[in-house]
């Protein structure tokens, strides 16, 4: 009798809600064990610390992702960290690699929510742009360094990169009219390199590294803000589970290897493969 094949392991960071939940979901239902991070532990004590949240409170918590991990049939491994906390990003891939003895997927989808994101350039203090490149660009660089040493020891591994249009692309308009601040965008563009690199680097080594670039989509947050934002008619959002379908497909595809290095924009991804239903169309009466 043959000995069952572990799982393969995912790791999914800002996974309370919106895109990262949908992807532990997601990756749940593809066959992973998950491991996912968050600040916020208990439903109920999130809070919304963007520009235009106001400390009010917000839906979602690792239990709550637990839950929807489990039902999807995986092990869930909640973890609290902070992308201003280097040691808890470090903590969160060593309490990975001891619970399951392996890593396969690291999603970097975990964003700095607080202030500075929507502000002017005049209007951004330079210790708060600091804070942004630092939990943005960083702290990215830090989850790498510490998940890389176990992909590289087995010759494979997969880094998806949750990035935004914001990286390569100017705004439309400024802030407040539907564009979005320099800090945000600065800091995603410094983090959006990070694949390239690595695809140069380890791609020889086993290591698949590719950016996604999620599309707009209508999240808990940006449901609540895209008003007072002045993003509201601006952009039709998708779904989370859209984007995070793309993602469950690059982290299991064999196809997916041949994009080691490149950008993939998610939303075309999931409607060309057809991994999601057409959130564009209109149900009839």
């Amino acid at each position: 009798m043959s000995t069952p094949q572990p799982k393969p392991v995912a790791l999914v960071t800002g996974a309370s809600r919106g895109i990262g939940k949908a992807c532990a979901i997601a990756l749940a239902s593809a066959g992973f064990e998950v491991a996912f991070t968050a600040r916020t532990a208990r439903e109920g004590d999130g809070r919304d610390d963007s520009d235009a949240g106001g400390g009010s409170s917000i839906e979602g918590s690792l239990e709550r992702t637990a839950e929807s991990v489990v039902a999807a049939g995986a092990t869930a491994l909640p973890l609290v960290a902070d992308l201003t906390d280097f040691a808890s990003l470090e903590s969160a891939v060593a309490s990975t690699l001891a619970t399951f003895g392996r890593l396969d997927v690291l999603v970097l989808n975990a964003v700095h929510t607080g202030a500075c994101s929507m502000l002017r350039l005049l209007d951004t203090p330079i210790e708060l742009l600091d804070t942004k490149l630092k939990a943005n660009a960083l702290a990215q660089v830090v989850l790498v360094k510490a998940a890389l040493p176990a992909m590289l020891a087995v010759g494979a591994g997969r880094i998806i990169s949750i990035t935004s249009y914001a990286a390569t692309h100017e705004p439309s308009a400024p802030v407040g009219e539907g564009g979005w601040g320099y800090a945000y965008a600065a800091s995603k563009a410094a983090f959006h390199r990070l694949a390239g690199h690595l695809a140069v680097e380890h791609g020889p080594d086993g290591i698949v590294a590719i950016n996604v670039d999620p599309g707009h989509v209508t999240t808990e947050r940006m449901a609540a803000n895209s008003k007072r934002l002045g993003l509201e008619g601006h952009y039709r959002g998708a779904p989370p589970s859209a984007p995070a379908a793309a993602v469950a497909w690059l982290a299991t595809a064999a196809e997916a290897r041949e994009l080691n290095g490149r950008t993939v924009e998610g939303l075309r991804l999931a409607l060309d493969r057809e991994l999601h239903p057409d959130w564009r169309e209109v149900p009839a009466d």
